[in-house]
């Protein structure tokens, strides 16, 4: 099952085309997009058959927002791929994870163009995880049958912002408008035959930058998600970056920075791809 955000209404992409949710369900689920998250087991059942003999839109025709788009919390994960710590000069430990937050104003669909704020502006792309379910101090073993899918992001960041001294800002080095893209679709977990395995990458104007698998995960999907529900309660819909392989930016010798007509176009395997172009502030 794929859930997409069509022009601000809940859609189920089938093999025919888009299917409006609200609409072939008789209003028995809402256009809006975010609150099917909290609904997710009964969505699943009725979307087993209900979107049988609907009526479609050709997937060109539509407009693809973010498949998740007002997440109440959006936490992301900062080192989680050995390659990725080594490149950044900086010692991973299994034992403590690293957690950040991008706030939700960040978010943007599949194929946006953000602006570029002033400083050194990098990609990282990503695995994101959809929650489908409240999760609060669970075990790992319980993790996967509280998430709803998964999608595709990037987590782009001002570097200078992010890692200014004294104090390094993440949050807020992460959160300008449209650097969280995410899409094209949520995919649910029963889709993939290893949700745990699969190919993720970016090319910076046709270039290859960034080329691994989700397998090579520190923390994998299941061991994030426990992680964090000792802390907080995770809720339908949130959402969770969760990290970034080798090849970003602003760690090659020289760096290769995002800039003004540039075109990033990030995958991951069994989800699809989003494309994001820039230009420069006004």
């Amino acid at each position: 099952m794929q859930i997409v955000n069509a022009a601000g209404r809940l859609g189920l992409l089938t093999a025919e085309g888009v299917v409006d949710v609200a609409q072939a369900s008789g209003g028995l689920f809402s256009p809006d997009v975010q609150a099917v998250y909290a609904r997710w087991a009964e969505f699943k059942d009725w979307a087993a058959t209900g979107a049988a003999g609907a009526p479609t839109r050709p997937v060109g025709d539509v407009r693809l927002d973010s498949p998740v788009p007002r997440p109440g919390q959006v936490f992301a994960i900062g080192l989680n791929y050995l390659d990725h710590a080594e490149e950044a000069g900086l010692d991973v430990s299994t034992d403590s994870m690293v957690v950040f937050t991008k706030f939700p104003s960040s978010i943007t669909g599949p194929d946006a163009e953000v602006e570029l704020p002033q400083g050194s502006v990098d990609f990282e792309a990503e695995l994101v995880v959809v929650m489908g379910g409240h999760a609060h101090r669970i075990d790992a073993s319980e993790a996967w049958d509280r998430v709803a899918g998964l999608t595709v992001g990037q987590d782009l960041s001002e570097r200078e912002m992010q890692l200014r001294p004294p104090t390094p800002q993440f949050n807020m080095g992460k959160s300008f408008p449209g650097f969280a893209p995410m899409g094209p679709a949520v995919v649910s977990v029963d889709e993939f035959d290893d949700p745990d395995d699969l190919a993720i990458g970016c090319t910076l104007n046709g270039v290859t930058m960034q080329q691994s698998r989700t397998k090579l995960m520190i923390f994998p999907v299941a061991e994030i998600i426990a992680r964090l529900s000792q802390t907080v309660t995770l809720a339908p819909g949130d959402v969770i970056f969760t990290g970034t392989p080798s090849g970003i930016g602003f760690a090659r010798e020289p760096k290769v920075l995002i800039g003004p007509g540039d075109e990033l176009v990030t995958t991951v395997q069994g989800i699809g791809t989003i494309r994001t172009g820039f230009r420069a502030a006004c």
